[in-house]
């Protein structure tokens, strides 16, 4: 008996998850494999290194506007074909990457290589959980995963005499669109997961995370606002928080 066509296709569409998140683990590994040695020459190097890598980031920087822009011209000109749509956003990230990273690294030194160091890998770890679970677990994870991020530039820049009000103010823009998401969420829920024609959750998804991340994020920030003191223990307790949450996501996916 001959085999049916069809055997084939279920296995290509558990295939496809699992592919996409390892173009994001490899796409993670090899941009902070590059932040590493833009620390090791640009940082800790001799004198005439720093010197020749400032002139090599510089145009690096233009190298990824160029990147930048061709990724955005793909996007567009591929639009309705999305697997080529999706090269083009693969080339518009690289662009972006090289362009921002490269421009806060001339402009911050080691504190942008430090922050971009912790940055790469957290991105990474959100983009394997959007391609591997739910939407409200990657949702709230990733929700959870920001708040880190801005804790832990709370806890070493608030007090700086030229960053610590600016600082200040993201933190409470910040809190303001933790608000908005959860109000987001919300109207999500009432419609079936979709915010006008736009699907943001499952038909029958859970919205409790994502208002325990935005409540718990918000109330760690506005914590954090107090004293650095506070936001370093707000970042252990949201670490936890997260750790958990994935545990239990991973649990119930298998």
């Amino acid at each position: 008996m001959g085999k049916n066509p069809n055997s084939k296709a279920k296995p290509v569409k558990r295939d496809e998850p699992m592919t996409s998140a390892m173009k994001f683990f490899l796409c993670g590994c090899v941009a902070e494999l590059y932040l590493l040695v833009v620390r090791r020459f640009y940082i800790n190097g001799t004198l005439e290194q720093v010197v020749a890598w400032d002139s090599y980031l510089n145009y690096l920087l233009y190298v990824g506007i160029g990147v930048a822009v061709l990724g955005a011209i793909l996007s567009a000109v591929w639009h309705k074909l999305p697997k080529r749509r999706a090269i083009g956003w693969g080339v518009l990230a690289a662009g972006v990457f090289l362009a921002v990273a490269n421009y806060l690294i001339r402009a911050y030194v080691a504190a942008a290589v430090t922050l971009l160091c912790v940055i790469v890998p957290v991105v990474m770890l959100l983009g394997i959980l959007w391609s591997l679970y739910d939407r409200e677990c990657a949702w709230s994870l990733t929700i959870l995963g920001a708040s880190l991020i801005l804790l832990w530039i709370c806890r070493r820049e608030m007090n700086s005499m030229y960053l610590g009000t600016t600082v200040k103010v993201l933190a409470v823009i910040y809190i303001i669109l933790l608000a908005a998401m959860a109000f987001m969420a919300h109207q999500a829920d009432k419609n079936s997961g979709l915010i006008g024609k736009l699907r943001v959750l499952p038909v029958d998804a859970d919205v409790l995370p994502v208002y325990v991340a935005c409540g718990l994020s918000a109330a760690a920030m506005a914590a954090a606002l107090v004293s650095t003191t506070v936001a370093y223990y707000a970042i252990w307790a949201l670490a936890i928080v997260a750790f958990a949450l994935a545990v239990y996501y991973t649990v119930k996916q298998l």
